[in-house]
């Protein structure tokens, strides 16, 4: 079985990843900021969200909330609020799941991550090839290649009415390769009336030729899941019968996409190559916004097509260059609609009437040119730098009454209604984003480095046209991140290890002000170290672990009530977190893991005066192999049973609350190559 033997021996096998080039490289020459999840660790983990992976990953931290949803952390705070999630690029074969202005902060579940060939993360701005949105970081699922004619399936149960199956088949016909996934998952919610069920369906094709090879990939996905939301009150999640509550049954999120690439790459001469991807996103999506005063319901949709090409320079020599260019064309639209009346204050029905609330669409257009390159100045010291031109083009159009009314145009009353419709527009955004880097060999097994990047991202759409209160027009710039890396990473007989320290700039960062406008006056600073350390205790036992360092913090005047923010960390921003696993090949057939997880505490509100305490749990997994063809697996899940937030924070309307932590739960399966 693959996963048993390959995950725990690790072979020596070069590793290679793609994020940084859009080609295979190896990532001993990457500059240290990017780490990779191997196909073999995604399998025997077999994580039920995203956040169970990340844990193993220094500098991410991506903070569960109910069902599939999720907030990110690359090298930052945990990020909320209408763009938080254009801060991080999220991926699969290096194509954006979402459009730049269009993202969404749980994008990475439409992701066929439960059979990645490998999930790379660069943390920091991206290389030259990625624009806006590759700010704190990139997340890239890469999808398997149609190598094989073997097939593959799993079947598994677990707690809460959990069950999964997951299968894939690969055909081989002289020179083309065709392989299908399916994953198919049903979760009955550990909390009341909540849960989810999943589809995902990949086809890939590959063929080599003499002159041309060409791979082409599908993806499509579904999700139907109700929703459980915040529980509230101090400690809340402490309480196992408070904990499994759901304050909002009639919470739900609906979510399609469709996805399709084909990447075409050739030689024209010796010395340069050809690469160019068509591709094109059709994306659905319908939640009802329970967080809000009369819980309305938002629909959205994006059509995307769009062009990666590139022209690769010198592969293989000491002056390595790639030059290209990115086009995107994307069709985006949301509306906003309240079916019953507000409840609430009397401010709060006059300001918050019942009907459609929203109704645009956006047409964007992102063109960008770039130019990366690799020198080999000395055979030890290699130089790598590159930059990117972009533009971006909104065409904005309101579809209902503009101004500060409801949707027939009559005032609100208390000085008019919550939300503002700006009147149709277009904007503007052309950013260049330089990085350069310098890495030196020490000897064959350790090297040291530095980089210095820039990155940035465009305001999103719904920061643009989504507004509240009395403003009407929303100015808002770009935001910028400056960011210097300096690391060491090694790998000697049976020890491996990365550490790498940074600071970074952020200048105007866009938020929502006590006067409900979005601004662009954001500053702040994000110092820290992220280690990953792994020792071969013996030849079947070995030890791993990482570790994350950091502070964020607000750097300009911020006024909340009579407290200046500025000096002050950032709300949910742990200053430390990180876990260790301990893996133990019992006999060829048999290995087992200890995983220790641990969250360090962190402030809830921009004051500083709430505090989440942190949290430590323990997971254990197995995985035996029964015969050449046929293996089982179980894991537990928080071991030790502890009472924990998967997620916390504080508002001043229902103070602390609280997304909780599952109870100790156990999965187990049955797998089997064909």
């Amino acid at each position: 079985m693959g996963a048993t033997c390959a995950y725990a021996e690790e072979a020596e096998i070069e590793e290679v990843v793609s994020t940084q080039s859009r080609t295979e490289k190896p990532l001993s020459a990457q500059s240290g900021n990017l780490s990779l999840v191997k196909g073999e660790e995604i399998e025997f983990l077999g994580t039920t969200h995203i956040n169970e992976l990340a844990v193993r990953v220094p500098g991410v931290n991506i903070s569960r909330n109910d069902g599939q949803e999720y907030l990110a952390s690359i090298r930052s705070p945990v990020l909320s609020g209408a763009g938080a999630c254009g801060a991080f690029l999220m991926a699969q074969d290096g194509i954006a799941l979402r459009s730049a202005g269009f993202c969404n902060v749980n994008e990475l579940f439409e992701a066929f991550t439960e059979q990645a060939e490998r999930i790379e993360v660069v943390k920091g701005p991206g290389s030259a090839l990625y624009g806006s949105n590759a700010l704190h970081g990139i997340i890239n699922v890469i999808t398997p290649p149609a190598d094989t004619d073997k097939g593959r399936i799993s079947l598994e149960g677990g707690r809460y009415e959990f069950g999964r199956i997951n299968i894939s088949k690969g055909v081989l016909r002289e020179n083309h390769g065709v392989r299908a996934m399916a994953s198919v998952t049903h979760d009955g919610g550990y909390r009341d009336e909540s849960g989810y069920d999943q589809q995902k369906v990949n086809l890939r094709h590959d063929y080599t030729g003499e002159d041309w090879t060409i791979s082409s990939n599908l993806l499509l996905t579904n999700l139907d899941q109700e929703t459980a939301g915040y529980i509230t009150g101090l400690d809340a999640y402490k309480d196992r019968d408070i904990a499994k509550t759901n304050p909002n049954p009639e919470a739900f999120r609906k979510a399609k996409s469709l996805r399709y690439w084909s990447r075409f790459s050739t030689k024209i001469s010796d010395n340069i190559g050809w690469q160019f991807t068509p591709y094109a996103r059709v994306l659905d999506m319908e939640f009802l916004m329970h967080f809000l005063p009369g819980e309305p319901l938002e629909e959205n949709s994006q059509t995307s097509f769009g062009l990666q090409n590139g022209f690769y320079f010198n592969e293989g020599s000491d002056l390595e260059l790639i030059a290209g260019a990115d086009f995107e064309y994307t069709r985006g639209s949301l509306e906003q609609t309240q079916e019953n009346p507000t409840e609430g204050s009397a401010f709060l029905q006059a300001t918050i009437p019942a009907g459609k609330q929203y109704d645009y669409d956006v047409d964007s257009i992102m063109a960008a040119a770039f130019l990366q390159g690799d020198w080999a100045i000395t055979p030890k010291l290699h130089l790598t730098a590159g930059a990117r031109l972009e533009y971006i083009h909104y065409d904005y159009t309101n579809n209902m009454v503009s101004g500060r009314v409801d949707e027939d145009g009559n005032e609100c009353g208390f000085g008019g209604c919550r939300y503002t419709r700006p009147e149709s527009r277009t904007d503007d955004y052309t950013v260049f984003s330089p990085k350069v880097g310098l890495m030196y060999d020490l000897s064959d097994t350790q090297s040291v480095y530095v980089n210095l990047s820039h990155g940035f991202r465009a305001p999103q759409a719904t920061e643009l046209y989504r507004l509240q209160r009395a403003q009407t027009v929303a100015d808002l710039g770009k935001e910028s991140l400056k960011s210097i890396e300096l690391g060491i990473k090694g790998n000697e007989d049976r020890l491996s290890y990365t550490l790498a320290l940074y600071a970074m700039k952020k200048d105007n960062y866009i938020f929502r002000d006590s006067d409900f406008f979005n601004v662009d006056s954001g500053k702040s600073d994000h110092i820290g170290a992220d280690i990953l350390v792994s020792y071969d205790l013996t030849d079947r036992l070995k030890v791993r672990g990482n570790v994350s360092f950091a502070r964020h913090r607000y750097t300009f005047d911020l006024y909340s009530g009579d407290v200046n923010l500025n000096g002050k960390d950032i709300d949910t921003a742990p200053r430390h977190f990180g876990s260790m696993q301990l893996n133990w090949r019992v006999t060829d057939k048999l290995t087992a893991e200890l995983e220790w997880v641990h969250m360090g505490s962190y402030w809830l509100d921009p004051e500083n005066l709430h505090k989440y305490d942190g949290h430590n749990y323990l997971n254990l997994r197995a995985e035996v192999q029964i015969k050449e063809s046929f293996g089982m697996f179980m894991r537990i899940m928080n071991l030790t049973d502890e009472k924990y937030a998967e997620r916390a924070d504080y508002t001043s309307f229902t103070e602390e609350r609280y997304f909780p932590g599952k109870p100790r739960s156990l999965y187990a399966g049955i797998k089997a190559n064909f």
